[in-house]
């Protein structure tokens, strides 16, 4: 299999190449990297063959744990990450936060069976770029895959309904009010997917000021991050 002997049986990136030519780009750019963290070898077999015969994505390693997978992401530097929530040792929400920490640029998408909004909740405020769920057909996750690597959030309607509820059971009626018209912009094209590039380019400003105004909404809504403020437009009536 493409890449595996730069990770040891537990997932520990050990160094050399597979002899494999690496894949061609696609039309769009090089193929996505993406690196597989699941404590149960069946389950990363099973994505890494499907995965395989995906043109403009390559599994460049794999992980048995959180510890090993933040290892193999530290030195292969994939694009993707597709993360279990639990293992055994280092879990994964706790492994996002320490990549997360390391500036680690690889967008992490959750992969898991656990519904319970105790678990999709500290995933997303980790830092998680999409939550879905192991029964996932297999084209939709080719394309949450995609999704994620294009700087968007992805939720499945059941944890986008979770959090929603958490946002209303905490209270979020009045504090739009005190979004400028230029934050309500940029707030409106968060909640319809767009990264900050994609949000500077489309008001023609820097996109330090775009992560200053995001800075602004987030503290004003009192949210965590920017899938929090995405529910929290759309709940609102405010982009998509």
């Amino acid at each position: 299999m493409a890449d595996m002997d730069r990770v040891g049986a537990g997932g520990v990136p050990q160094g050399g190449t597979s002899g494999r030519p690496a894949r061609p780009a696609t039309a769009g750019g090089r193929a996505i990297r993406v690196v597989l963290v699941d404590d149960h070898q069946v389950v990363r077999r099973g994505l890494r063959t499907f995965l395989e015969v995906q043109e403009d994505i390559e599994v460049v390693g794999e992980a048995s744990d959180g510890a090993e997978g933040i290892a193999v992401a530290e030195e292969l530097r994939p694009d993707v990450v597709l993360m279990d929530v639990k293992m055994p040792g280092m879990d994964g929400i706790e492994a996002l936060r320490t990549l997360r920490e390391r500036d680690n640029a690889a967008r992490v998408l959750i992969v898991t069976s656990f519904t319970e909004q105790r678990t999709v909740v500290p995933a997303l405020r980790a830092g998680a770029a999409g939550y879905v769920y192991k029964d996932i057909d297999p084209e939709a996750l080719a394309a949450a895959i995609r999704s994620v690597h294009h700087g968007h959030v992805l939720l499945q309607p059941e944890v986008a309904g979770a959090l929603l509820a958490q946002e209303e059971n905490n209270g979020g009626q009045g504090r739009g009010t005190s979004l400028t018209d230029r934050e309500r912009e940029v707030l409106g094209l968060i909640a319809d997917g767009r990264s900050n590039r994609e949000i500077a380019r489309a008001l023609v400003l820097s996109e330090k000021t775009v992560k200053t105004h995001v800075s602004n909404i987030l503290m004003k809504l009192d949210l965590a991050d920017r899938t929090q403020a995405a529910l929290w437009a759309v709940r609102h009536g405010i982009g998509a």
